[in-house]
């Protein structure tokens, strides 16, 4: 880190001394550094500003899932979805986030049963009773990003299902809890890691949760098979997913072909995901998206 004085400005831009702002931050995050572990550098950490900016932008995207719980159904196809996400998304000002990232075609994911992640909407793809589908919204909003999604039970659902998308849900809070300043990464996955496999399901482990706000996607990759006491280091002002992918059967995985984009499991037993946008505060965590 750049060497600051004591009564210069602090780097934050908080206008207020380096003394009486972050100096103690950056004392502990070296003191953890100098014992060996992984911690952020100053990009990573969100001004008290950005983070604002980031709460603005998940009114939007808290919005927009809002308004899909309202409308999807049996025999809603995901093409409807992606239409309602994208034109709610620009009425409130800001732009569908994954429309054109990487080249990805949509305004939003839609992953159903089977599907792990990525899915692409279409309007030959119809819901229908029985399934569990996840609607992945991810918004830009005056240049910052927040990114959320929600699991939804079409119609009734077997039991077997249902307890997946409980169970997953349970792994995002209890991953969402481990959020304090001066944990690990490493202690957010293994709570998540430790309750899927207590209920028999295992973690999707090549996708996990990443660093938001400036960018879509940001330093660090968080995952959540790794162990207690490692990866980086939770410190005020991170801000980044926790969106763990829960499958029923084996954690494999692979990515159709044709459209370079949608991931199945490997054994085409149904997967759930639930996904919120967490930020480290001085006391413990903020959740922006839920």
């Amino acid at each position: 880190m750049e060497k600051i004085g004591r009564n210069d400005p602090c780097w934050c831009g908080s206008g207020k001394k380096y003394k009486t702002c972050h100096m103690a931050t950056d004392d502990k995050i070296r003191h953890y550094e100098l014992q060996g572990h992984i911690v952020p550098d100053r990009d990573i950490l969100k001004t008290r500003e950005q983070i604002e900016g980031i709460r603005a932008s998940s009114v939007i995207n808290i919005a927009v899932l809002d308004a899909v719980g309202k409308m999807i159904g049996p025999g809603v196809s995901t093409w409807e979805i992606d239409e309602l996400v994208h034109d709610m998304t620009v009425q409130m000002g800001g732009v569908p986030a994954p429309l054109g990232y990487e080249g990805f075609p949509k305004s939003v994911c839609t992953s159903i049963n089977e599907v792990v992640c990525h899915g692409i909407p279409s309007k030959d793809v119809i819901l229908k009773e029985g399934d569990i589908v996840n609607v992945d919204v991810s918004t830009l909003y005056k240049g910052y990003f927040s990114d959320s999604s929600r699991m939804y039970c079409i119609g009734e659902v077997s039991e077997e299902k249902k307890k997946l998308v409980e169970v997953t849900r349970e792994c995002m809070e209890k991953g969402i809890a481990m959020v304090q300043p001066w944990n690990f990464l490493g202690d957010m996955a293994q709570a998540v890691n430790d309750h899927a496999k207590a209920n028999g399901y295992s973690i999707v482990v090549e996708i996990g949760g990443h660093g938001i706000g400036l960018e879509f996607h940001e330093e660090p990759f968080v995952s959540y098979v790794t162990s207690a006491g490692t990866e980086m280091l939770m410190v005020p002002g991170m801000v980044f997913t926790i969106e763990p992918m829960v499958n029923m059967g084996s954690s494999e995985i692979f990515t159709d072909k044709n459209d370079g984009w949608t991931v199945y499991t490997k054994d085409k037993k149904p997967s759930a995901q639930w996904e919120v946008t967490v930020a480290v505060t001085e006391n413990g965590h903020e959740v922006l998206t839920w």
